[in-house]
């Protein structure tokens, strides 16, 4: 069953004065005046609880296993306002999975219900995330709930990628949803570098005149978006330059496999820079980061309710994760198979779909965790989770499904068509812009989010290609017919 509860009252739990005067003790020095190499925790924390080893005081709970109670308590509280009231969607979790089994022809209701259910799981996860990452020292527990949040993202993906058949020869079941995954990792980008960074800047403006980050975290942020939007584009710009070139012997087909091959290895090469990226973080530059961060904690103006209020167990963690992520991959699933019908038959923009919709109810749980911390002057945390989430989908979540694709024997690519590449780079040059001074308002947040707004609107008008047009990669389903240029373009589904 259930493990007991520390009981505070206890001897050896509940912390006596004495006791107390030991949690701000100092380090004893060696000879050179420098502390110990290994760092210990204080025996109890600032709510009297008895810090368990190899856990973090701020993230101590004073409770061991699972408390069915205060596991619901604390779950509905959530991290935030905004995210105790996205509480109140739960019950569309139930009724979306119910509906997906008792009326399998209602579609449009299966796939309005199983996106709204996304949410309130989305936001379980993000909450467990940050949760865990109390426990946790602070660079290593940020670049966690950072992966923890986009879980949602990588759970989409490989649906997505599971659902698509690309195999001209198989006309019945043809169903390219290439495309749509191509247009989501551009649009989960999208989503943290214009909407979620404007929403940041906006509301951190809103309560003072101006917030200021360290350029540990935008240099660094900024730059790796650069490199990862220069691998993202340079299959397409392969692909668009010698598309229409009549000076070059190569046929559609031709040109299609060293746009994969080019894609794959890109990739790789991503991943690494992924790799370098975290190792810089967590282990050679690590104590900037978390001096950074520590400075940051200091200037919560909610950090006094923060450390007083109840949290998880590491098992109720453990658990909230297991539970959300089961329900996220439910939803995803039901909601990826009405996809097709949703764009076929209500006319919803294939751009639209996948650059706007799919990253939006991705990133939900990422998006109110940054705002909450902007709202609380820690810009650094709001940043360092914004710029994280984006070069995780840069550099991993995006070559991952590629890298996936390819173990699966499936064509996909980073071919992107010349809207999605132009919307890439200019989103990247406006959000480098507004980081290079270290400073943000809430003119240049309410800025971000008015070019969302402009790319939201063009991507809902962007009329679906028709078979055979120029412009993407992929042959069509029909053999002996070329486009201009001697390319193919497909809509996104059949």
């Amino acid at each position: 069953m259930f493990s007991k509860r520390k009981d505070k009252a206890g001897p050896g739990t509940q912390a006596t004065g004495q006791d107390l005067e030991l949690a701000n003790f100092h380090e004893p020095k060696e000879a050179d005046g420098h502390q110990n190499k290994h760092h210990h925790h204080p025996k109890f924390n600032h709510n009297g609880h008895k810090v368990t080893r190899g856990i973090h005081p701020d993230g101590e709970s004073g409770r061991k296993g699972i408390h069915p109670h205060h596991f619901l308590r604390i779950s509905a509280r959530s991290t935030s306002k905004l995210s105790m009231i996205v509480n109140v969607l739960w019950p569309f979790v139930p009724v979306a999975i119910a509906i997906r089994y008792t009326h399998p022809e209602a579609h449009v209701w299966i796939f309005a219900l199983n996106y709204i259910a996304m949410v309130p799981t989305a936001n379980l996860i993000g909450f467990a995330g940050q949760e865990l990452a109390r426990k946790l020292p602070k660079v290593f527990g940020v670049l966690l709930e950072t992966f923890l949040g986009g879980i949602v993202e990588i759970v989409l993906f490989m649906v997505l990628l599971r659902k698509n058949n690309d195999d001209p020869g198989d006309p019945d079941h043809y169903n390219n949803i290439v495309p749509v995954i191509r247009a989501a990792i551009l649009g989960s980008i999208l989503a943290n570098v214009l909407l979620c960074m404007g929403f940041c800047f906006f509301a951190g403006g809103l309560r003072r005149e101006e917030q200021e980050f360290d350029s540990a975290i935008s240099e660094v942020g900024s730059g790796l978006l650069l490199t990862a939007a220069f691998g993202l584009m340079i299959p397409a710009a392969f692909f668009t330059s010698l598309s229409g070139s009549t000076s070059i012997d190569l046929d559609a087909q031709g040109l299609t496999d060293k746009v994969l091959t080019i894609s794959r290895v890109t990739s790789v090469i991503l991943f690494v820079a992924f790799l370098l990226y975290v190792w810089f973080q967590m282990r050679t530059h690590h104590s900037i980061y978390d001096a950074v961060l520590e400075k940051d904690e200091a200037k919560d103006h909610d950090r006094h309710k923060d450390l007083k209020k109840a949290k998880l167990t590491l098992t109720e963690c453990i658990l909230a994760l297991v539970i959300a992520i089961t329900f996220v991959c439910l939803h995803a699933i039901f909601l990826v198979e009405e996809i097709e019908y949703v764009v076929e038959e209500k006319g919803v923009s294939d751009s639209f779909m996948g650059l706007i919709l799919v990253p939006l109810v991705e990133k939900v749980a990422e998006h109110l965790t940054a705002v909450d911390e902007a709202w609380d002057n820690q810009m650094n945390f709001a940043l360092a989770h914004v710029l994280g989430a984006t070069i995780q989908t840069a550099l991993f979540n995006g070559p991952l499904v590629v890298i996936v694709g390819w173990g699966l024997g499936k064509a996909m690519d980073l071919n992107f068509d010349i809207f999605n590449a132009v919307i890439l780079i200019l989103a990247i040059i406006v959000a480098g812009n507004f980081l290079r001074d270290g400073k943000s308002n809430y003119l240049e947040g309410a800025l971000c989010i008015l070019i969302y707004i402009i790319i939201a609107v063009a991507s809902f008008t962007y009329p679906n290609p028709h078979h055979g047009s120029a412009g993407t990669s992929e042959p069509a389903p029909s053999t002996g017919v070329e486009g201009e240029g001697g390319a193919h373009k497909l809509r996104f589904f059949r």
